[in-house]
């Protein structure tokens, strides 16, 4: 399955504007809304708020936490609001994890600052912590190095697929063990040294882990203008993506499914920026249906 999304700001002072474009991605026939989590920010919406509201606001469209700051939320009540947002929208929820990376900021919130191991391993913990309590099935009992709970109950409904934000070899390989989708770090893309050198990693560790690497779906992050008129170059000298006309979008997006496996692509604007209400009508109206067109079997 394809994934086609548009990224959102949690700025508080834009949520009116925010609001408005997710109800226009679900109204275009979009498939992903994605927030990011950044909570010490006092100026940013709590990313959990704000999706369960888009998600009320819209009819189709899934949301996504681009990903979920895990050393901030304790994985047996994110699974509770991971399980009870599937529940209210009919399913319409992936959840997003990332191991953490601004720890002074973790800190300052409150949180026990770990070094980089004891954070892959908890990222790990919490990955399957959270796996176990959904579903239904006996009460769970989990003895980790980070996390415990005893005897507790898991929610009758799934837990949405897991993807992640892995950048370091160690958390790569968390994700070929236990996720189900990896979103590359620093909007890499299939052309990028980080993805060539990436995902070999995950897919290493999938098959250690006696898992069909084929089922870690990649789904990209990817900034760029859509112009009205052709650019002569797409990318820059550095060979990064700086966007083009729709045609163009298009060609890039059908050669990153077809020649390269892409799953998925979510668009920001340039510099990870929101995308405007004239980029995402070209995005959802042009782009996207003629990428769909195209790459369906």
């Amino acid at each position: 399955m394809m994934h086609f999304g548009i990224g959102v700001s949690t700025a508080v002072s834009a949520a009116p504007d925010t609001l408005r474009l997710a109800v226009q991605a679900d109204r275009a026939g979009l498939d992903l809304i994605t927030v990011s989590d950044h909570p010490y920010y006092a100026d940013r919406l709590d990313a959990y708020a704000e999706i369960g509201v888009l998600l009320g606001r819209t009819e189709r469209i899934s949301g996504l936490v681009s990903v979920t700051n895990l050393p901030t939320r304790h994985p047996s009540m994110l699974a509770r609001t991971i399980t009870s947002l599937s529940a209210l929208t009919g399913g319409r929820i992936v959840l997003g994890m990332g191991v953490g990376g601004l720890w002074d900021d973790i800190a300052r919130l409150g949180f026990t600052k770990l070094t980089p191991g004891q954070a892959v391993r908890a990222f790990e913990e919490g990955i399957k912590l959270v796996k176990l309590l959904g579903g239904g099935g006996a009460p769970v009992t989990f003895d980790g190095e980070f996390y415990r709970v005893t005897d507790l109950e898991p929610a009758a409904v799934e837990v949405p697929p897991v993807w992640t934000g892995s950048v370091g070899p160690k958390s790569l390989a968390v994700t070929g063990r236990v996720a189900d989708g990896w979103m590359p770090g620093h909007a890499a893309d299939w052309l990028s040294e980080r993805y060539r050198t990436s995902r070999p990693v995950i897919d290493k560790a999938a098959v250690d882990a006696g898992r069909d690497p084929a089922d870690i779906a990649t789904v990209y992050n990817f900034p760029g203008r859509i112009t009205a008129e052709p650019l002569a170059k797409t990318r820059a000298d550095d060979g990064r993506w700086i966007g083009g006309s729709p045609a163009q979008w298009v060609e890039e997006l059908i050669g990153a499914v077809l020649e390269h496996g892409a799953a998925g692509f979510v668009l920001f604007g340039p510099g990870g920026s929101t995308p405007d209400e004239t980029a995402a009508a070209r995005w959802a109206e042009e782009i996207v249906p003629a990428v769909r067109e195209a790459t369906a079997k």
